[in-house]
């Protein structure tokens, strides 16, 4: 039963072992199969090929879809008609526009969120490099105590590194 195709060919039915004689069987000893598992499944189905729109078609979706990310039954059997297409097809064809587009604007905001750190980045490095050429303002504290006075001053990415005693002892 079956239709049959060129070229195929149709599993044969599992080959049974003869049975042994009543007495050398077991409860759990029956017929086995002999033959992979998979011979028996019915054979796979031919991909259909790639369905080609024409450029009208596609302007027409393209438009459609730059307005309405989705569509009813009743929407979509309406466009499939006036395009000249299944309703399949520009099911298919929508939820892989729909796809493609959730991929483009992850895209577009992993771009953004760089081109964010590179900005921010930048702001802080020209921050810092105003923070060194300016002088810190004196805090009254550290003007009237010698210690605090001298680690305030205190500039480690200065370009003269000497070490001077506030109290004159080296």
């Amino acid at each position: 039963g079956g239709a049959s195709f060129p070229g195929m060919r149709w599993p044969r039915s599992p080959r049974l072992t003869p049975c042994p004689p009543a007495a050398a069987l077991s409860p759990f000893a029956a017929t086995r199969r002999i033959g992979h598992p998979y011979q028996n499944r019915t054979p796979p189905k031919r991909k259909k090929p790639r369905t080609s729109f024409s450029r009208v078609q596609i302007c027409e979706l393209e438009k459609r879809f730059h307005r309405q990310k989705y569509l009813a039954s009743a929407e979509r059997a309406t466009l499939a008609k006036a395009l000249k297409m299944t309703d399949a097809q520009v099911k298919t064809w929508f939820q892989n526009r729909r796809t493609k587009w959730r991929r483009q604007t992850a895209e577009e905001r992993e771009a953004e969120r760089q081109q964010a750190n590179r900005l921010m980045l930048h702001l802080q490095q020209e921050a810092f490099q105003k923070s060194l050429s300016q002088p810190l303002p004196q805090d009254p504290l550290c003007m009237h105590n010698s210690s605090l006075y001298a680690l305030q001053n205190l500039q480690p990415w200065a370009e003269d590194n000497k070490v001077t005693s506030v109290s004159g002892v080296a």
